[in-house]
């Protein structure tokens, strides 16, 4: 089994989940007393996010990759950034750490290709739903990302950034992604893509009349089948 390097904290909110489903899946499938074998930094996320805000995406990229070569020097085989967001910014941390990136929209997208789906609903970071580096790995699997406009999107950041990266869930927020997915199928969405690793703590698949796809979960057991391969 390689052993997995997990670039987590961005929030820690949602890289819990990554720890506990990556090491379900390989109990499923291995049965007994089976763990993964995976290394994690969790980094000061504050910082992080302001550097983002303030668009120093280059400044981003070498906090990350920092992380990434001790998680190299700790063993890491390969690396999985536990956030949609910050593969805006995966190539160049792989060129700095000499580690492959599983790309989380790779894994989604070959998700939703298998359930024989081509246009979803992106709900995500404002960069998430906008950069071309979310779009290609869609694109190149023959799916359509419908996004909504920029007064949503914005609303969209407030409720990741100012509560679900603090861990409030609010049922006033809930109610608006729910509003907003049902806008999202009228338009023709087939699918929702839950693009922050932090939605699936907020949104669940029988609150939706539509397929839900959870990021994180298909990213987290993604890892384990690569790691195992």
């Amino acid at each position: 089994m390689k052993r997995i390097g997990l670039l987590g904290g961005m929030s820690w909110e949602s890289t819990i989940h990554y720890y506990r489903i990556i090491n379900e899946s390989v109990r499923s499938r291995l049965g007994g007393l089976h763990s993964a074998e995976c290394v994690l930094y969790s980094v000061e996320f504050s910082p992080i996010v302001d550097l983002m805000k303030s668009g120093q995406w280059s400044q981003v990229a070498s906090k990350l990759s920092e992380a990434a070569v001790s998680l190299k020097h700790a063993g890491a085989e390969f690396l999985v950034i536990c956030t949609n967001t910050m593969h805006k910014v995966a190539d160049r941390i792989s060129d700095l750490s000499s580690l492959e990136v599983l790309h989380i929209g790779d894994s989604t997208a070959a998700k939703i290709s298998e359930r024989g789906i081509n246009r979803v609903a992106l709900l995500g970071t404002t960069h998430t739903m906008e950069g071309e580096y979310y779009r290609e790995p869609f694109r190149r699997m023959g799916i359509e990302l419908l996004v909504p406009g920029n007064t949503t999107r914005a609303i969209m950041d407030r409720i990741i950034f100012d509560e679900l990266c603090r861990g409030e869930i609010l049922r006033e927020s809930k109610q608006i992604l729910l509003d907003l997915i049902e806008e999202m199928k009228k338009d023709g969405a087939q699918g929702a893509v839950l693009g922050c690793t932090e939605l699936p703590n907020i949104i669940r698949q029988e609150d939706v009349s539509i397929p839900v796809f959870d990021t994180t979960r298909i990213h987290a057991e993604a890892a384990v089948v690569y790691a195992m391969e």
